[in-house]
């Protein structure tokens, strides 16, 4: 007799800005021709979703849902109506079909001057709305995976104080994006370890799930087996080839496992 069934991987992929609208909608199509064949997605062992910039949500979302790949946004108003002049509200992003909406990205952070107000109050409106907050957390300076880990779950306990609904939290350590030598396995794990083990603490956050985002290959999901419970993709995804790389290191359930 087979135990509970492991909870499926999730992949994601922001393609920030790097993409022209029609180059966008090419991509979705291969990657949604790939998700109809490849056994991880059929299978149910790993789940999709997309981030791409605000045009093409509804064009994308039309080419990636009919595969079970689910679209998000960048990024998410404060407020949900009002004279916001070039935001995006939650209840404009539901409407059109949304799932998902990132917040607290370090680059929104540093270029944008977001601080922990302004991510908890969009973090906030993503779940008001019943989208998934993509919520981004990591420490700015490097230090010993213990010393990130403590510092990582005080930060997501001051963001999503008073707070309750499913988020996926998105470990990003600051110190390791474009730098040269990317965070060790034992400092992801250590991290993302401690990030599930707090959300498990809290029944308001029932379903919610902890993916890594930082410098992505061919194995590192294989590697972080056991602690994180995804990966958070960006250019290494902007070539179809490699997000099948990654669907290829996902177990897939045996047959007697899916009866």
């Amino acid at each position: 007799m087979s135990g509970p069934a492991a909870p499926p991987t999730l992949l994601g992929v922001s393609l920030k800005m790097y993409f022209g609208h029609h180059q966008t909608l090419n991509w979705a199509r291969k990657v949604a021709d790939l998700a109809r064949e490849h056994p991880a997605v059929t299978s149910g062992a790993a789940r999709l979703f997309v981030l791409p910039v605000f045009p093409a949500l509804v064009p994308a979302g039309g080419i990636l849902s009919p595969y079970g790949i689910s679209v998000g946004a960048q990024d998410i108003a404060t407020e949900d109506t009002g004279p916001y002049t070039g935001e995006v509200g939650g209840p404009s992003l539901k409407e059109i079909g949304c799932r998902y909406a990132e917040v607290g990205h370090a680059e929104r952070r540093r270029l944008y001057g977001e601080d922990d107000t302004v991510v908890a109050a969009k973090t906030a409106a993503a779940l008001r709305n019943g989208l998934t907050p993509v919520l981004c957390v990591g420490e700015s300076d490097r230090g010993t995976p213990q010393e990130a880990a403590e510092r990582t779950v005080a930060e997501t306990a001051r963001l999503l104080h008073g707070l309750d609904g499913t988020v996926v939290l998105a470990y990003e350590p600051q110190w390791a994006i474009g730098a040269p030598q990317p965070a060790s396995t034992e400092h992801i794990g250590t991290v993302c370890t401690a990030l599930r083990e707090w959300l498990d603490s809290r029944p308001q956050h029932t379903g919610s799930t902890v993916i890594y985002g930082g410098s992505a290959g061919p194995g590192l999901l294989t590697r972080l087996a056991g602690t994180a419970e995804g990966l958070f993709l960006g250019r290494f995804a902007h070539d179809p080839a490699n997000v099948a790389a990654i669907l290829d290191e996902i177990r897939t359930p045996a047959p007697a496992e899916v009866a």
